[in-house]
């Protein structure tokens, strides 16, 4: 029997390397891989549903849901996390110094629904009083190239919302003023951004969190929480008639993290034994801070289908069962 013919669409990292470049293939499929950024699968897939497979964000992917949309189910492989409330910039000239300062700020965000966006809006709101009403967003995808101009996007009630001009950007404004901080940035390397400079070369802004390792150390430490960023997903059609696809697709992925959370720590261990390596930070190098499956990520998952709900992006909060087939639940 052929094997099943699917087509994938993800950013390329070491973990899935090993899957995408055909060395740890899935059993019964064949996968025909297209590397793009994120942020464009996104939106190809949210408006054409071009890919079987893809990377996908979770805020987009709880909204879809919530509107009844069953074009997609997720499988539990996390491609990015990352402490995204870290990255926040602002201008030097505005004094802002903590969180707090972002009240009444006019902020510029690539797309308001992104889950770094959405993840950044709720450790502002549960970590330092800072709620989305409390300060004025500026959005730079445009409403015809952006995920939510796919899934028919309005601003929350209560949010104070502007559409960045196709003529600028969150740079351009930042730099200029126009904006006092920006609560996600990219630079744009895909078809939806438009962003150019390197914000860390411009004496005109800085990162908010000085010791962006330290903030994420604390947070962590105190929630037990590292954001998942991107799921994938498969066209739940597929799924539905082929409920083993998503099980074998799974197992690929994982079998493909070992094998480099092995090497790491082969890696590591070798320089610790020459003397590269201090004993703590070999040991780090062998632990996996990039767990696979939904039990493990049960509290992160239920974190951002919370914060989803509160900010008003999604009309209720979704169970993981509305998101994740029934025979992946208990991975």
């Amino acid at each position: 029997m052929a094997d099943l013919q699917l087509s994938i669409a993800m950013q390329p990292n070491a973990r899935s390397r090993a899957v995408l470049e055909g060395r740890m293939k899935p059993e019964g499929i064949e996968l025909q891989f297209t590397a793009l950024h994120p942020s464009e699968i996104f939106w190809r897939q949210l408006r054409f549903k071009e890919f079987d497979v893809s990377e996908m964000s979770l805020s987009s992917l709880l909204i879809v849901l919530s509107q009844g949309n069953q074009d997609w189910v997720a499988f539990p492989i996390f491609t990015t996390r990352r402490f995204f409330h870290t990255g926040i910039w602002v201008r030097n000239d505005r004094d802002i110094d903590s969180p707090a300062d972002l009240k009444g700020k006019r902020v510029g965000v690539p797309e308001y629904q992104q889950t770094a966006a959405l993840w950044t809006r709720g450790v502002l709101q549960h970590e330092f009083g800072v709620a989305p009403s409390d300060m004025e967003w500026f959005m730079e995808r445009t409403e015809e190239i952006s995920h939510g101009g796919a899934t028919g996007f309005r601003a929350p009630p209560g949010v104070k919302f502007n559409r960045i001009p196709a003529s600028a950007s969150i740079a351009s404004m930042l730099l200029s003023g126009e904006l006092d901080a920006a609560v996600h940035y990219i630079i744009g390397n895909s078809v939806v951004d438009r962003s150019k400079v390197d914000l860390a070369e411009r004496k005109e802004v800085r990162l908010l969190f000085a010791d962006p390792a330290a903030e994420a150390r604390r947070y962590f430490a105190k929630t037990g929480i590292f954001p998942i960023n991107h799921a994938m997903v498969v066209r739940r059609s597929i799924a539905e008639r082929h409920p083993w696809v998503v099980l074998n697709l799974y197992n690929a992925f994982l079998a493909a993290k070992d094998r480099w959370l092995a090497s790491v720590g082969e890696a590591a261990q070798s320089h610790l034994l020459v003397g590269f390596l201090p004993q703590e930070a070999a040991a780090a190098l062998r632990k996996d801070p990039f767990p696979y499956g939904v039990v493990a990520n049960r509290k992160v998952l239920e974190a951002i289908a919370q914060y989803s709900h509160e900010q008003g992006l999604t009309p209720r909060r979704l169970t993981l069962d509305e998101v994740f087939p029934a025979n992946t639940l208990a991975l």
